[in-house]
């Protein structure tokens, strides 16, 4: 395993490669894991070098601590994003740590426990698959702050849990439970909170299985259908289904299927 972790004193965000596996840890459990701009951009940092290293087929997103996965950004620095103008260009002066994640060629799955609030929960929703603890508790609050979410809760959410659970949630503030995170849609499984961990690194272990170019393929096509018509979706199904019939990995796959023997996909 090797570890490219960032270090500041108000906080972190680490790297570490294990295998195929790639695990990002927001670290400031201190502060409910809340992101700093430091932070913020060592997240996007991390997310680039993931994307750029074709060995790692599948990337976690986790949390140091029992109390939260990330309450969002840490509203008492809110004006470290700068002027206003400057905060609206996040992403340009390399401060945004939703974008990068949404990004990722390679599929994303989120470990979450404690709380999952703000742009917390938009790490969540940028992520393909989420895994909860029985103790995880998820909310949009910042409406009692005076302001909306800014980078996918009032976007995102609503595709995933339905236009009216999205909008009591938001318009409420309110915090909700994993179970009703789970019957909404949001998260797809729930776990002791001991099993978190490792049924989450069985999930990863079993997609990095799976042949790279089909995976990301899949992801891409599931994510564009989410805004286009069945017919455009269905014609690019078609061109990438076709392309990864060319691949070497699809002919392993076939072969293996044949010879009855367990396929070994290397991306090509």
């Amino acid at each position: 395993m090797t570890d490219r972790s960032g270090t500041a004193p108000e906080g972190a965000v680490h790297l570490a490669i294990d295998g195929a596996i790639a695990t990002l840890t927001i670290d400031r459990p201190s502060k409910r894991n809340t992101f700093t701009v430091g932070m913020g951009a060592q997240f996007g940092e991390h997310c680039a070098a993931i994307d750029r290293d074709e060995a790692i087929r599948v990337v976690v997103v986790g949390a140091v601590g029992e109390a939260a996965f990330s309450a969002g950004s840490d509203v008492a620095l809110l004006d470290d994003l700068g002027t206003t103008w400057q905060g609206r260009n996040r992403a340009a002066y390399g401060r945004d740590y939703i974008g990068p994640l949404l990004r990722l060629r390679k599929p994303v799955i989120a470990a979450i426990r404690g709380y999952c609030l703000g742009g917390g929960l938009e790490v969540a929703l940028a992520c393909d698959v989420r895994i909860a603890s029985e103790t995880a508790t998820f909310g949009t609050p910042e409406i009692r702050l005076g302001w909306h979410a800014g980078s996918g809760n009032t976007t995102i959410l609503p595709r995933l849990i339905g236009y009216g659970n999205a909008a009591r949630w938001i318009l409420t503030g309110d915090h909700f439970s994993a179970a009703e995170a789970h019957r909404v849609g949001l998260v797809q499984e729930v776990v002791l909170d001991d099993r978190l961990e490792l049924r989450v690194r069985e999930l990863a272990e079993r997609i990095a299985e799976n042949p790279p170019i089909a995976v990301q393929s899949a992801k891409h096509l599931i994510r564009l259908s989410q805004g286009t018509s069945i017919e455009q979706g269905l014609a690019w199904e078609n061109d990438l289904y076709t392309y990864c019939m060319t691949t070497a990995d699809s002919r392993e796959g076939i072969a293996a299927f044949v010879e009855k023997r367990r396929p070994t996909y290397r991306g090509e």
